[in-house]
Formats: C-alpha cells, sequence, structure tokens
C-alpha cells in the first residue's frame, strides 16, 4: 500500500509537471482502409506505425490563464495533507524591496491570515522564522516574547519554515514557505525532508514563471519595434515626400505655374495611392494575430477546419513531444501550413493530404503533401504570391522550403528550420 504522504508528494509533482508543460496525450483520427500513398519511397516519409496519431501537448488552466497563485496553494495543500500540517503559507518578495510579503496560503483562519500579511519583528519566532536561511523548525511555547506572539490562544503548536532559494543563482532567496501543526514537532528529520524537498518544486515553479514573465514581455517588445521598423521603412518615407511635393506644389500655385502645380499634384496622390496601399499591408499583416493557446492548437484548429471546408481527408501528425517556439516563429509557421493547405484545397483535385511535424538533428520539419494532380500549383499569377511568401516567411526564422510535385505522385511541401538559439551548421 502506498503511504499517503508519498501519494501527495506524487500529486505535488505531477502539478509541477503540469506547470511545466510536460504532461502529453494522443488523438486518434480515423483513416480510410481502402487508402495507400501511390507514390515512390523517396515521397513518402517514414511510416511510424500509428501515422494518425496526434500528439498534444495539455498545458495546465492555470499556465495557461496565470492563475499562478492558484497553482502555489494546490501544491501547498498536497504538502500540508503529506505532512499531517494544519495549515500553511507561501511569502515571495515585495517588488517594492527585499520584504517577503504574502502570497498564497491554505488552512489558516482569517484572524490568522490578516496577521501573516505583515511580519511582526516584535515576535521572536516570526522574526527567526523570515531571517534564518535554510529549515528553521520552533515550538511555539518556547516563543521569548509570548506577549508578542501572534499564535497565543490558538491550536497552532509548532512551525516550520523553509528557504525557497534559487536553482540559477546561488544563494539567492525568492521565498519562504512556512507549515504549522497542531502539535509540537519532536521528530522532525522526516518532515523537514519533505518540506526541503516542496521548496525545491516551489522554486523551480517561480523561476519558471519568472522567465515566462520575461520572455513574454521579450516578445513583446520585438514585436513592437518590428511595427515601428514596418512605418518608419515604408509609410514614413512616404509621407516625407508628400510632404516635400506639397511644398512645391503650395510654391507653383503661388508662382501660377499651372504645368508644374499639375505635376506635383499627380505625384501626390501616386504617393497617396501607394501609402494607403502600404497602409491596407501593414493592416493585414499585423492584423493575423497568433492562436493565444499557441502553435500547438492552431496547428489542430488549420486541420480541423480544412476538414470541414473540403472534401478530403486530410492526416495529422505530431512527433514533437514540446512543440514550444518565440512568437515570431509560431506566426511564420502558422501562416506557412495555412497557405499550403489552402492551396491543395484550391488547386490540388486531391482525395487525401497529410501533414506531419517531426524534430531531426537541432531542425524542425512541417511536411504538408497530398495526392493530388501535382505539377506546381505555386505558380505566381497577378495578386497572388504564394509561395514567394511561403519562401521570405521561412527565411525569416532562419529556414527553407522543398516543393516536390509531379502528375503522378501529389506535391509535398516541406518547411525545414534549426531549433531557436541553435546553429544549423553545427547540427
Amino acid at each position: 500500500m502506498n503511504h499517503p504522504s508519498n501519494l501527495n508528494l506524487f500529486k505535488a509533482s505531477l502539478l509541477v509537471g503540469l506547470f511545466m508543460g510536460k504532461k502529453a496525450s494522443f488523438v486518434m483520427n480515423p483513416v480510410p482502409t481502402d487508402f495507400s500513398w501511390e507514390i515512390n519511397s523517396d515521397f513518402i516519409p517514414t511510416d511510424i506505425g500509428w501515422s494518425t496519431a496526434v500528439h498534444t501537448i495539455i498545458a495546465p488552466s492555470a499556465a495557461q490563464t496565470g492563475h499562478f497563485k492558484l497553482l502555489l496553494e494546490e501544491l501547498l495543500e498536497s504538502l500540508i495533507e503529506a505532512v499531517n500540517a494544519s495549515a500553511g503559507i507561501i511569502r515571495l518578495p515585495s517588488p517594492h524591496g527585499p520584504i517577503m510579503q504574502l502570497f498564497g496560503s491554505a488552512g489558516l483562519s482569517a484572524e490568522l491570515l490578516k496577521a501573516e500579511c505583515a511580519v511582526d519583528s516584535n515576535c521572536d519566532i516570526c522574526r527567526r522564522s523570515i531571517s534564518t536561511g535554510g529549515i528553521y523548525s520552533a515550538n511555539l511555547n518556547a516563543c521569548k516574547s509570548p506577549q508578542n506572539c501572534r499564535y497565543a490562544g490558538c491550536k497552532i503548536e509548532s512551525l516550520i519554515t523553509a528557504t525557497i532559494e534559487s536553482r540559477t543563482t546561488q544563494k539567492n532567496t525568492i521565498g519562504k514557505l512556512t507549515l504549522f501543526f497542531n502539535e509540537t514537532q519532536d521528530a522532525l528529520e522526516h518532515t523537514s525532508k519533505t518540506v526541503l524537498a516542496c521548496a525545491r518544486m516551489l522554486s523551480t515553479i517561480i523561476e519558471h514563471n519568472r522567465s515566462n514573465r520575461d520572455t513574454r514581455r521579450a516578445d513583446l517588445i520585438a514585436e513592437r519595434q518590428a511595427i515601428a521598423n514596418e512605418i518608419h521603412d515604408s509609410l514614413a518615407q512616404s509621407l516625407v515626400y508628400t510632404r516635400m511635393r506639397t511644398s512645391l506644389l503650395l510654391e507653383s500655385i503661388r508662382k501660377q505655374n499651372g504645368r508644374m502645380a499639375t505635376q506635383y499634384a499627380q505625384e501626390i496622390d501616386e504617393a497617396l495611392e501607394s501609402s494607403q496601399k502600404t497602409v491596407r499591408e501593414l493592416i493585414t499583416e499585423f492584423r493575423c494575430a497568433m492562436d493565444p493557446s499557441g502553435l500547438m492548437h492552431a496547428l489542430q484548429t488549420l486541420t480541423d477546419q480544412f476538414r470541414q471546408r473540403n472534401d478530403i481527408t486530410l492526416e495529422y501528425a505530431n512527433l514533437v513531444a514540446c512543440f514550444e517556439l518565440p512568437l515570431e516563429y509560431e506566426i511564420q509557421v502558422s501562416h506557412i501550413v495555412k497557405e499550403a493547405l489552402a492551396n491543395i484545397a484550391i488547386h490540388s483535385r486531391a482525395t487525401h493530404a497529410r501533414l506531419r511535424v517531426e524534430y531531426q538533428g537541432n531542425c524542425y520539419v512541417i511536411t504538408i503533401e497530398d495526392n493530388g494532380s501535382g505539377g506546381c500549383t505555386f505558380t505566381p499569377v497577378e495578386g497572388h504570391y504564394g509561395m514567394m511568401i511561403m519562401r521570405e516567411r521561412a527565411q525569416r526564422i532562419g529556414g527553407e522550403i522543398k516543393v516536390e510535385s509531379s502528375t503522378e505522385f501529389g506535391t509535398r511541401v516541406q518547411l525545414s528550420f534549426p531549433e531557436p538559439g541553435s546553429d544549423r551548421r553545427n547540427s
């Protein structure tokens, strides 16, 4: 039989795994039994035995919606149950200084919870529980200042406080974990080890949350900079040119030079028309927001929409266990896949298609193929430059696109790009 404390520690570990986004599952999609790829072996991706499996990462709702406090309190409740404590609190540094402020709690009465919002420097145990590093334990009947002790008269008999230390920066305190007990603690060795183990879990979660927050901030700054660059490189220069021509137009009118005034007016009209077109292009580009649930959800949505709108059987297999990319990468990949699927729907005359995501030697490889009429259906026509735009998007993330197509075997489009931060030349 499993010991209750072990079960609760397992639950706590599972919560950490959920927050870190590492729980995986797969969805099976039905495939007709009478279908096979009638193309040469070089064209077919390696069979994995379950070509219809769709691997997805199940991100926890707490992580998706930013309920960081809720996650910590769930972990705290599991720890309280594991060590037979009566209550617990988690303190994190105040954004205004090194003072530890109450962040999460479980099991405390409203009166004690209000008292815990501030550390009483007149209470000997309160002061030591915050200032002492490592692990600190005390029986409250040993308090040297009982007249100032907030726990006097309540059921709490003892407490254990563990310092939550950074896993990346040595000797950097990033929080405090305190557990309260309704009985004195004479044998603390087992309980202390359990509390320290949980403090390490909390450290991992806290630093992961900080890292995600910094990444989101960096992505936002980069996105704003990209928008500013686009406006500067296109619209701003056109407006400067228009203003200069406006000054010349006014001067021509003042001098009653009709010929030059007409010329400048035409140039202004052309510049404004070009600016209007640029604005429409910028609006279209920046309105193409990424699915807030991430690339994996976006690909699944594209797959579902394709199946609903077309009489083409689409297989989707994601073989990457943790498909997390920077925002810019996710946007470009999503657009490329969307364009490739749209091309199949409009031009291929296929009955079956396949979308496959793989990771090979520091590179992500995304393959979109069909069993249609073949021939390169991405040939530029007036107002539509699908293949050219797809290649440009791939280049923005350091990748490339290969196209294989024939009237016998259909078309395959393959996007490959290096893992962010890696150098393809070293792979």
